[in-house]
C-alpha cells in the first residue's frame, strides 16, 4: 500500500519534484493519535523517495494548526499512558526534523502550541500576513516547546512567548526574523511553492547534505561543526551530480541531476 493513501488528515500531492501536504482535520486542523501517525508515516516515505526534492507543509482551512487535540491527551491515572504519548508527539515533530529533504511551512493561519511547534520543525517558514504564531500552554496549565522556540526567537521574546501565550502576527514575525517572508494569503502558496521549486533545481545530494549539516551542528562548536561540514565537501566532490554541477557552471547552462 502507498504511503499515501487512506490518509484521514493529510493530503500529499506530488509534481515537479515538489511534495505538497496539506493538514486536513477540520475545523483547525488539531493534533491528536491518527495526526500523528500518519505524518510520520508521510514524512518517513518522502525522505526515501528520490523523486521529491522539497516539500512544502500547509493547512487547509482557516488554520495552520491549532495544536494537540486536548481531548486525546493521555489519562494521568493509566500507567504507561503519558511515555507512549510524549514518545509519538516526539516522533511527529523529529519525522519533520529529520526528512532529508528540506520542508517550507506555508502558515497560513493560527499555529498555536503543537501547531506552533511543528511550523518551527520545518526548514522555512513563510507566513500569511493574518497568521500567527502562539504557545499556549500556560493557559491550560501546562509548559512546552521551549527548546523549539529557541532555535528560532531571541532569548527575550522565546520568554515572552512561553510566559504570555503572546500571539505573534506575520509582520512582527518578519520584523524578528523568525520568517523569511509575509504575504497576503492569496500569495502564500504560490511564494512556498517558489522557494520549493528554486531548490528542486539544485543537487540533490548537495541539499539533504546541507540539511544533515544543519541538524547535526546546530549544537557542536564552531570547529568540530566546520569540520563536519568540510567531509561534506569532501564526499559530495565524488559525485556524478558535483561534477555535473561544475561541468554546468563552467558550459554556462542548466544542470541536470540525477541524485548520484
Amino acid at each position: 500500500m502507498s504511503a499515501f493513501e487512506n490518509l484521514e488528515r493529510f493530503g500529499v500531492e506530488i509534481a515537479d519534484q515538489i511534495a505538497a501536504v496539506t493538514m486536513r482535520a477540520p475545523p483547525v486542523n488539531a493534533q491528536d493519535g491518527i495526526f500523528r501517525a500518519e505524518i510520520v508515516r508521510i514524512f518517513d516515505a518522502l525522505h526515501d523517495m528520490r523523486e521529491v526534492r522539497a516539500i512544502v507543509l500547509t493547512g487547509e482551512g482557516r488554520a495552520f494548526s491549532a495544536g494537540a487535540d486536548l481531548r486525546a491527551r493521555p489519562d494521568v491515572s493509566e500507567p504507561g499512558a503519558f511515555p507512549r504519548h510524549n514518545r509519538l508527539v516526539r516522533a511527529a515533530f523529529d519525522a519533520v526534523l529529520e526528512c532529508g529533504k528540506p520542508v517550507i511551512a506555508a502558515v497560513n493561519g493560527p499555529a498555536i502550541g503543537a501547531g506552533c511547534v511543528l511550523a518551527l520543525c520545518c526548514d522555512i517558514l513563510i507566513a500569511a500576513e493574518e497568521a500567527f504564531l502562539s504557545m499556549t500552554e500556560v493557559d491550560v496549565g501546562l509548559a512546552g516547546g521551549v527548546r523549539h522556540v529557541l532555535r528560532f526567537f531571541g532569548q527575550s521574546d522565546a520568554r515572552l512567548m512561553i510566559y504570555s501565550a503572546k500571539r505573534i502576527t506575520g509582520p512582527e514575525l518578519l520584523r524578528m526574523n523568525a520568517v523569511s517572508a509575509c504575504v497576503p494569503r492569496d500569495r502564500l502558496m504560490d511564494e512556498a511553492m517558489s522557494i520549493a521549486r528554486a531548490i528542486a533545481a539544485k543537487s540533490p545530494l548537495a541539499v539533504e547534505a546541507a540539511k544533515r549539516s544543519f541538524g547535526l551542528t546546530e549544537e557542536m562548536p564552531l570547529r568540530d561543526g566546520y569540520r563536519y561540514e568540510q567531509s561534506q565537501t569532501v564526499a559530495l566532490s565524488r559525485t556524478r551530480d558535483t561534477k555535473e554541477a561544475q561541468r554546468a557552471f563552467a558550459e554556462k547552462r542548466k544542470p541536470v541531476f540525477k541524485g548520484e
